[in-house]
């Protein structure tokens, strides 16, 4: 009678030796925690990725609208096959991006700015060759340091899409999260003369 206690301890014994030797056994635990950790490194290694080249579309993006505005400013006239040009310069600041010139969307507009330091539009273009303001539009955002009465203006609208390379399952993302615009506008001062026409806008 006093062997079955000894008896059913050896056995409980038996049970937890091998719990003890698992639990104790520490081998794979770096390819568990590189299983757990490694996804999270992979999505921040993406979004640095993605934050990268969305930083460089953006700076080219407003190099390109600032760049054709300067460009237009230098010039005492302007006309709608010079201001097509346009679209070839920022296609070339956008290089090795975008460089379709079908993605790059660019409007120019002479700003007239009265003697009560209203801008209003003087006549504007865009890519298609259309005017895409009505002479005498009231135009908004210029810059309140800008706002000289008796001047002139000329300011430049660029936008350009920007595809998102982010690597999720088809369905996960919809195609409008994929694509972001980005889009910049600048405002110069005319360098030669009191104004700038465009002889055919």
């Amino acid at each position: 009678m006093m062997d079955k206690p000894h008896h059913a301890a050896g056995r409980l014994s038996g049970i937890l030796i091998p719990l003890r030797r698992f639990w104790r056994d520490r081998s794979g635990i770096g390819g568990v925690e590189f299983a757990i950790i490694a996804p999270i490194l992979i999505a921040l290694y993406i979004s640095c990725f993605e934050l990268t080249l969305g930083i460089s579309v953006a700076k080219r993006a407003t190099k390109a609208a600032g760049s054709v505005a300067d460009l237009v400013t230098q010039q005492p006239s302007v006309n709608k096959a010079y201001l097509a040009t346009m679209v070839d310069v920022s296609k070339a600041i956008f290089v090795p991006y975008n460089t379709d010139a079908s993605n790059i969307s660019l409007r120019v507009t002479g700003v007239t700015i009265d003697a009560n330091a209203n801008p209003t539009v003087a006549w504007s273009w865009d890519k298609t060759g259309a005017r895409p303001y009505g002479v005498g539009t009231p135009v908004s955002g210029v810059p309140a340091d800008m706002k000289v009465a008796n001047s002139f203006l000329i300011r430049t609208e660029l936008s350009v899409p920007h595809e998102l390379l982010l690597l999720l399952p088809g369905g996960v993302l919809s195609s409008q999260t994929k694509s972001i615009t980005i889009s910049r506008s600048y405002f110069f001062r005319q360098r030669v003369g009191d104004k700038i026409d465009c002889s055919d806008c």
